[in-house]
């Protein structure tokens, strides 16, 4: 279950992007889908959120929403680059306003030289603006990882909405 503050913040999100007729939708990886669970918990959500793609695998990455090969095999699904292939890639197939994205090492495996646990980037693809991306090196166990990654992705999302 995820914090209050977490809910409060996708209330908020949400509400922000409904008086802007904006649409969203999700492309996660390390989270498995909570940015998502989070939006939706929130009744009336629908109104919002249009589509959540679950992109664990690099197959998935690529067959869902669009990442290049090239992108995973030169940076690793772990990258600026990646989180930005699937912000855009999802705002382009669900054909929504804004799209998020993540990718990163939740742990408690799964490090390597440069990418430790805890690092994750996070994209933000919004119609007519350039697309955001956020590293962060959060510290605490997987599910802390993972919590603290939706908290960053609705504050990034929120920030692409009203401009702060």
């Amino acid at each position: 279950m995820l914090p209050e503050a977490t809910l409060d913040q996708a209330r908020n999100l949400l509400a922000q992007m409904d008086a802007k007729g904006m649409t969203l939708a999700t492309a996660e990886s390390c989270t498995g889908g909570l940015i998502a669970a989070a939006l939706t918990a929130i009744a009336g959500s629908s109104s919002v959120v249009m589509a959540g793609f679950v992109t664990y695998s690099n197959d998935a990455k690529q067959k869902m929403v669009g990442v290049g090969p090239e992108s995973l095999s030169q940076h690793g699904a772990v990258s600026a680059e990646v989180a930005r292939a699937m912000a855009e890639g999802a705002r382009a197939r669900a054909g929504v306003s804004l799209a998020l994205s993540c990718t990163g090492v939740a742990g408690p495996g799964g490090a390597t030289l440069g990418k430790p646990v805890g690092l994750v980037f996070i994209g933000c693809a919004r119609e007519g603006a350039p697309t955001l991306v956020e590293r962060h090196v959060f510290p605490g166990d997987r599910a802390a990882v993972r919590e603290a990654t939706v908290a960053a992705a609705l504050g990034l999302a929120r920030r692409s909405v009203t401009g702060l």
